[in-house]
């Protein structure tokens, strides 16, 4: 199901629209917790943990109002933080992290956690319904670039809502940064700096941890939503050659020459890319029937991931979240890129 909205952003695709542009398939899952165990596509057993977040001991008290750079040259100052709505998966897991997750009263679709999954959902498919959040009557409204469509943005802020426009995450070093932003808006900035540290010395840790490799895997990052017959191939800037490379591996995508963030997946493209693994999001996997669907996709099957079956899936609200659960997505993807290593 290819919206005018989806084709609106596929020339910035960042890693929270594409979490947004799930649409249907997160729809099937938003409304329970994510739960069970599949471990690395090829069978290696690998336990996944919970779709949770950890929030920082205590809930810190917030000290407003507080004025903050918007990303798109606003000025916005915050006089309560009491009613909060995060517009997508990883604004709301930071929301959370900082222990205001009580102070959170509805969701949008990508947001899957566990501890918001009892929240109203205010989009609409994959776009944000600008009645459903008003009718929320919130003190702060959290985006970011790739939230749409702009005329809900638009309406938002003209009923008087303090609404904050954030950056696209799209690699490691956002991790801090966004954090910062977060916290400062909600008046917290002793707890951001917390989270950030906290988060920051986890990526480096999982990172000391991975295995010592003779070569660097291509792994290529295929965005799948397969009731839709869409099947993408990851560029540079698909969100994910920030992770590919924190675990040891090359972004096939990248190496092949490929520009922007996506292009439809081909024979040609993906055998030009050679992967080594094949990186996706679990319910994009769903959605093409399994390793095994996958493996009648163009090229996938002659590729040497296909040949191994290697096929590497991470949750779809966490693979390109990019905040406080961020070393747990680096633990994951190296844990079935590297299956003898994590025995």
């Amino acid at each position: 199901m290819l919206s005018s909205s989806t084709t609106r952003s596929r020339a910035a695709l960042g890693p929270a629209l594409l979490l947004l542009a799930l649409g249907l398939l997160l729809t099937l899952t938003a409304c329970g917790p994510s739960t069970g165990s599949t471990g690395a596509a090829t069978g290696t057993g690998v336990t996944k943990a919970p779709d949770t977040v950890e929030p920082l001991p205590g809930e810190p008290a917030p000290q407003l109002p507080a004025t903050v750079a918007s990303a798109d040259g606003r000025q916005v100052t915050v006089a309560s933080a009491d009613r909060i709505v995060p517009l997508n998966g990883s604004l709301a897991e930071i929301v959370f992290s900082l222990g205001l997750g009580p102070k959170v009263i509805a969701r949008d679709v990508s947001t899957t956690f566990q501890q918001a999954a009892a929240l109203p959902v205010i989009t609409q498919a994959h776009d944000v319904s600008a009645e459903g959040v008003l009718s929320m009557h919130p003190t702060l409204v959290l985006a970011d670039r790739s939230t749409g469509p702009a005329e809900a943005i638009e309406q938002i802020r003209a009923a008087g809502v303090p609404l904050i426009v954030l950056d696209d995450a799209k690699k490691l070093g956002d991790v801090g940064p966004r954090i910062d932003t977060v916290a400062a808006a909600l008046g917290v900035p002793d707890a951001g700096r917390q989270l950030k540290e906290r988060t920051e010395q986890r990526i480096a840790q999982a990172r000391a941890a991975l295995p010592a490799v003779d070569r660097h895997p291509k792994v290529a990052f295929l965005y799948l939503r397969g009731s839709a017959s869409v099947f993408l191939l990851g560029g540079p800037a698909s969100g994910a050659g920030s992770l590919i490379e924190a675990v040891g591996g090359e972004d096939a995508g990248t190496a092949a020459g490929l520009s922007g963030d996506f292009t439809p997946l081909t024979s040609e493209a993906l055998v030009k890319a050679a992967p080594d693994a094949i990186l996706v999001m679990s319910k994009g996997l769903d959605s093409v029937g399994g390793v095994d669907g996958l493996l009648k996709l163009p090229g996938v099957a002659q590729t040497p991931a296909g040949l191994d079956r290697r096929v590497v899936s991470v949750e779809d609200g966490q693979l390109l979240s990019y905040g406080p659960r961020t070393p747990q997505v680096i633990r994951e993807i190296a844990e079935q890129l590297y299956p003898a290593a994590a025995k």
